[in-house]
Formats: structure tokens, sequence, C-alpha cells
């Protein structure tokens, strides 16, 4: 639960104090308000949004477990199969190829000499 107390909201700077009776004064006022208020809200919408949100858990879950995991394990089953047949292609058309331009240009030379 988040916590938040009241110097995080209302922070009076060093050199700055309102009179201590209206401090204390204020920080039951905030204290009281915001605890009563949360369980007010939590008694009125706290069982509507437990439902909303199981509800949506639900659902995401029953996805993924139905939907997205099967279709993710047959893309990565079909794909495997073309990444079979892409390589066969790439080694037997494009290796004898730059084996050839490879061997073209390894008898090429290169000195590189300073000239003062």
């Amino acid at each position: 639960l988040m916590q938040i107390d009241f110097e995080d909201v209302i922070a009076e700077p060093e050199g700055t104090h309102s009179f201590d009776g209206i401090w204390k004064a204020s920080f039951t006022t905030f204290t009281v308000t915001k605890y009563w208020f949360y369980r007010l809200l939590s008694a009125i919408f706290g069982i509507p949004m437990a439902l909303i949100w199981g509800i949506y858990f639900a659902i995401l879950s029953f996805l993924h477990i139905w939907a997205v995991v099967p279709c993710i394990r047959s893309y990565l089953i079909e794909i495997q199969c073309i990444s079979r047949v892409y390589s066969i292609c790439i080694h037997t058309f494009c290796d004898p190829l730059f084996e050839a331009i490879g061997k073209v240009f390894s008898s090429i030379r290169a000195t590189v000499r300073k000239e003062i």
C-alpha cells in the first residue's frame, strides 16, 4: 500500500511555520480524512473493482494460455522448416559465389608507404 504522510503533502519550508495549534489541527484533519475516506471508497468500490480486475486477469490468463502461447509455438515450428530451406538455398548458391570472390581478391596485396 502506498504510504502518503502529511509532511509529503503539506510541506512547510524551514523558517516558515504556522502556529502549532493550526499545524496539529491540520495534521489531525488530514490523517483522519484520509483514513476514513479510504475506508469509505473501499467499502463502496472495493468489491466491484475486485470483480472487474478478477474478470480482466481471468481473460488475460485465458488468452495467454489458450491463444498466445499456442500461436507462438506453432509459428516457431513452422518457421523452423522455412529456416532449413533458406539455409540450404544460401549454402547452395551464395557459399560458392563468395568463395570464388574471396579467391579473386585473395591475391591482391596492399602496401602503405609513408613519404616524407
